[in-house]
This record gives structure tokens, C-alpha cells and sequence, in this order.
């Protein structure tokens, strides 16, 4: 199940450290006797980046840091066994990229497969390939899941208490600089509302974040309950096989189809080398998307029209578009569904599934009752009701001795907080794909290091905004699991560089060519405690 670490040679006291090129040997062991945590205290190990999940974000930053800093020692810590993170949890059937490869995948290394949207283990084998390659593999530490951070200004340094999920031990580590990447859910549970009389339904109810391996559905009536990019994927992938599967939801979404593989790429890819055509097909799908997102706030009736046309080219002409199709929100309020060739409305055409639009009044013994009257019988029911967001990986952070509220912070430049040194938060777009934001701060904490190390600071630490700036919400979509957590997320302000763009081509401009330091950070050369380095010309 997924891909496991490349030295199981190594025993539990043993753990790789992985440096840049140019620090000598990549790749060494500290070797530690391996002992009861509540009888000695193991001593802390000292880093200068550590790096959270080795989801697609994290295999990403790490292949930055490397190419980009020489000499920084760094690791990866990583709560499961496996390389991947969602694209190694989520395990139900038909999971594929909510978005094309070409912009999904990493900026420096390409994509080549013709599919621009592809299943869940293609994905992970990308990220394992790319983690293998580039020789950050050897740094991942599995079952490794960060429980505290506290920061010391006294030391300039970050100390981490990790929990070892498969023996219990507690770790410790410290480090200069602190890089979360593990993405903005909790991995453990998905979101499941509390449904009337599920105890008495006769047949198993499975969430999609934890699909049971042995499950079979053959032959089986299947009720997935949901609207989003999930229950979409679920419909097509489970129909044949099923007798037959009804996708129930309380409201429409918008729904888009595109073809799986893209026809510039298939025409380029034999007259051009990959990386070439890799950054043609990545621009020409980043425009592409950012002008459709633009197009629909500012003309959102007109986007519905195209939605709605789209739709009804793949459906018969007597079919309710307007019960089943007609979202109750503007597009982009929440993130538009993709279906890869239309697959969702082939299996509606022949009759293996179907889309019910109506409120749960009640689960019984053989199915749901609806609000309506009407019963949907079922043998499985599947609740592909969403997420529950959780920042950080659930950590506490501190800095000198205070609880960080993450609530109570203000993001810098969409990826640090204020009044909290040395740290980034690795999180992607909600308009784009994923990996385009990541890809960026990754980058810019790499310039940010080299301009520490060049001028001689220990600490960062992001400003709030002055009152003059207005806060608003971190992430500006109407999801419910976004609504349900923006007591738990960062703020953000109304103006650079405290606001988050939902804007790839400006923001790739600003964090590549905007001031290191202006009106939002500070840096200091030094805490109390740590010795004052030279100065280094710039």
C-alpha cells in the first residue's frame, strides 16, 4: 500500500539525514540506542529545515530546498508510512486529479503523460518517482507525526516534539526553520453530518476517506450522498459493476467536462522536447483557468449560461436540468467539479446511475427515506460529505512560552503568520491546482533562507497590518468545509502583502521579484543567547 522507505535497513535508532549538495556526504546515520522514552530523554537532534508531510507539497519542497540551497541540512517527517499524502490516503474507486496534470505537477520536473487528468496512482507514482530522483527520499522519516513546536527567540531555533505513531516514542528535534506541508484536513477522519435512524440501516456506510479494501459492491444498489468533486468521481467509477448508483444530494454543483487527454499536448509531443511542451501546455491551462475564474465573478449569468450548455450537450433533452444541474450559489463560490470525458453522464445515459436532488429526511433499514416522501433503497451507503479542515496537522505552536491561535494571526504573503518567526505554511490555490502555489512558496522560502544566510539573521517574524488594513477570511469559498473552519484559519488583509491572491501569474511576479524585506516582516540578526554572526555582503 503506497511506497515505503527506500533503507529498511536501518533500525529505529537509525535515521537518515539528508544534506544539500555541497555539504559534504548526502547522506549519513545518527545512530542512537534505541530505549524506552519514559526512562531517558533522547537527545534533541539539530536541523536546519524541517519539512511536514510527504504529500505532493512536501516532496515538492524538499526538491527546492535542495536544488536551491546548498549546504542547508533538512528532513522530512511524516506521520504514515508512505510517500503521497492524500494521493496515497484517499483509496476509493475512480480517484482522480480535480484538476490537468500540466499544472498539477511540479514546475521543474514534467508531466509526460498524454492523460491531463489521471487516476490516483498514477499521481503518486509521479510524486514517489520525483521524491527518488532527486534523491529527497532518503530523508522522509515515517510515523513521524509533529505534536508541539515551541519557538525560542533566546535561540533562534524551533524545538520539535514528535510522536513516533508506530512505537509510541517521543522524538525530539530542533531547527532554524519550520516548513508545514501537510495540506489543510485531517487525515484520520472526513466530515460525516449526523444522519436520522443511521443506526438502523442494515448495510455498511463508508466515509471516501477511508475505503475499505475488501469492499465489495458487485451487484449492489449504491446511494452516495454528496455533490462535490468526490461523489462525481464515484458515480461513473462504481456504475457497471453496481447494480446501480444514486448520487443524493441536498443541492446541485457546477459541473464541467473536459476531455482526459489534452489534443494540444497529443499534437506537440512528437515535435517538441517534454520540458518545452510541458511549459506551453502549463501556461496555455494556467491562462485558460484564471480567465474562466475571472469571467465568472465578473459575468456570472453568462458563466452559468456556458455551464448549462455544457451539460445539456450530453443529456437528453427532456432532462431536468434545473432540478439536478442548477447550483444555488454563483460559480466559484465553491470549486467547480471536472468529469474527465463526460464519464458521469455516459453512465446517466445508459441507465447505471442517476442524480436525486432532495433532503434526507431519515435512514432506514433498507435505504433513506427522503424529505419528500420518496425512499431510496441502497445496500451501501456512501457519504461523500467532505472534510474537516485541520492547519498545521493538527500541532500546537508557541513562541517564547505563548499558544499560537492561529485565528489570531494574519498571513504574510499567504504563507507565513504574523508574529510567528520562521515559519511557512505550504498551502495551494482554491481556483487553480494545488502545486502552483506550493511550487511558488517553496521557492520563496528558499530565497528567503539564502537572504537570511547572506546578511547574517537568525529570525523572520511577519508583522500584522497596521489598523488602516481591513482583515478578511484566509480562503474566500462558500464550501462547507471551509465555512465550517474559518475560526480555526489564519486572516488575511485587503492589500499586499497581507492578501492572498487567487492569482498564478501575479503571484509567481511578486514572489519572485518583490523586496525580502518591506513593511510586513522583520529580521534580526540574532536572539539573546545566540551568537552574533558576521555580516555578509549582499
Amino acid at each position: 500500500m503506497g511506497w515505503r522507505s527506500p533503507h529498511p535497513e536501518l533500525s529505529l535508532g537509525e535515521t537518515p539525514i539528508l544534506s544539500s549538495p555541497g555539504a559534504g556526504s548526502s547522506l549519513s546515520l545518527v545512530s542512537t540506542t534505541e530505549v524506552s522514552p519514559a526512562t531517558v530523554e533522547a537527545p534533541t537532534e539539530d536541523l536546519d529545515v524541517l519539512i511536514v508531510g510527504a504529500g505532493i507539497s512536501g516532496i515538492g519542497a524538499a526538491c527546492h530546498l535542495r536544488s536551491r540551497c546548498p549546504g542547508k541540512t533538512f528532513a522530512i517527517l511524516e506521520a504514515r508510512d508512505a510517500i503521497g499524502g492524500t494521493w496515497d490516503l484517499f483509496r476509493y474507486p475512480g480517484i482522480r486529479s480535480d484538476s490537468d496534470m500540466f499544472t498539477l505537477g511540479y514546475s521543474f520536473r514534467p508531466w509526460e503523460d498524454p492523460r491531463a487528468i489521471a487516476d490516483g496512482p498514477s499521481i503518486r507514482a509521479y510524486v514517489r518517482d520525483t521524491a527518488r530522483e532527486h534523491g529527497v527520499d532518503r530523508a522522509i522519516r515515517f510515523h513521524h507525526r509533529v505534536v508541539r513546536a515551541e519557538w525560542s527567540t533566546p535561540e533562534a531555533r524551533w524545538s520539535v516534539e514528535v510522536e513516533r505513531t508506530d512505537t509510541g516514542e517521543t522524538v525530539r528535534l530542533s531547527c532554524g526553520f519550520l516548513q508545514i506541508c501537510t495540506g489543510y484536513y485531517r487525515y484520520d477522519e472526513g466530515y460525516t453530518p449526523t444522519f436520522a435512524g443511521a443506526e438502523r440501516f442494515g448495510g455498511p456506510i463508508i466515509h471516501p476517506q477511508h475505503w475499505p479494501e475488501d469492499l465489495d459492491y458487485t451487484d449492489k444498489r449504491v446511494v452516495v450522498i454528496g455533490s462535490g468533486a468526490t461523489a462525481v468521481t464515484l458515480l461513473p467509477a462504481m456504475a457497471g459493476r453496481a447494480a446501480h448508483v444514486t448520487m443524493l444530494q441536498r443541492s446541485p454543483s457546477y459541473i464541467v467536462a473536459l476531455p482526459s487527454v489534452d489534443p494540444l499536448a497529443e499534437r506537440l509531443r512528437d515535435r517538441l522536447p517534454p520540458r518545452i511542451v510541458y511549459s506551453i501546455l502549463r501556461w496555455k491551462n494556467v491562462l485558460l483557468m484564471l480567465g474562466s475564474f475571472r469571467v465568472a465573478r465578473r459575468w456570472p449569468e453568462f458563466a452559468k449560461r456556458v455551464v448549462r450548455r455544457g451539460i445539456a450537450k450530453h443529456l437528453p433533452p427532456d432532462y431536468e436540468l434545473d432540478a439536478h444541474f442548477e447550483p444555488e450559489y454563483e460559480p466559484w463560490d465553491q470549486r467547480v467539479c471536472l468529469v474527465p470525458d463526460g464519464d458521469l453522464f455516459a453512465v446517466m445515459n445508459a441507465g447505471e446511475a442517476a442524480i436525486v436532488t432532495d433532503r434526507i429526511e431519515t435512514f432506514t433499514e433498507t435505504g433513506i427515506r427522503l424529505a419528500s416522501g420518496a425512499e431510496l433503497e441502497a445496500d451501501i451507503i456512501v457519504t461523500a460529505t467532505g472534510l474537516n479542515v485541520q492547519a498545521i496537522g493538527g500541532a500546537r505552536i508557541s513562541v517564547d512560552g505563548r499558544e499560537v491561535e492561529l485565528s489570531d494571526t494574519v498571513a504574510y504573503k499567504g504563507m507565513m503568520l504574523s508574529g510567528v518567526p520562521n515559519l511557512a505554511l505550504t498551502l495551494g490555490y482554491t481556483n487553480a491546482s494545488w502545486t502552483l502555489r506550493c511550487d511558488l512558496v517553496s521557492e520563496y522560502v528558499c530565497r528567503l533562507l539564502n537572504h537570511m544566510d547572506e546578511r547574517g539573521y537568525a529570525q523572520c517574524t511577519p508583522k500584522a497590518p497596521p489598523p488602516s488594513v481591513a482583515i478578511k477570511p484566509f480562503l474566500d469559498l462558500k464550501s462547507g468545509y471551509v465555512q465550517r473552519s474559518l475560526d480555526a484559519l489564519p486572516k488575511q488583509g485587503t492589500r499586499p502583502p497581507w492578501q492572498l491572491h487567487q492569482n498564478y501569474p501575479l503571484d509567481r511576479f511578486l514572489m519572485k521579484t518583490s523586496r525580502m524585506e518591506d513593511e510586513g516582516i522583520e529580521f534580526s540578526r540574532a536572539g539573546r543567547g545566540v551568537r552574533e554572526p558576521e555580516r555578509v555582503a549582499a
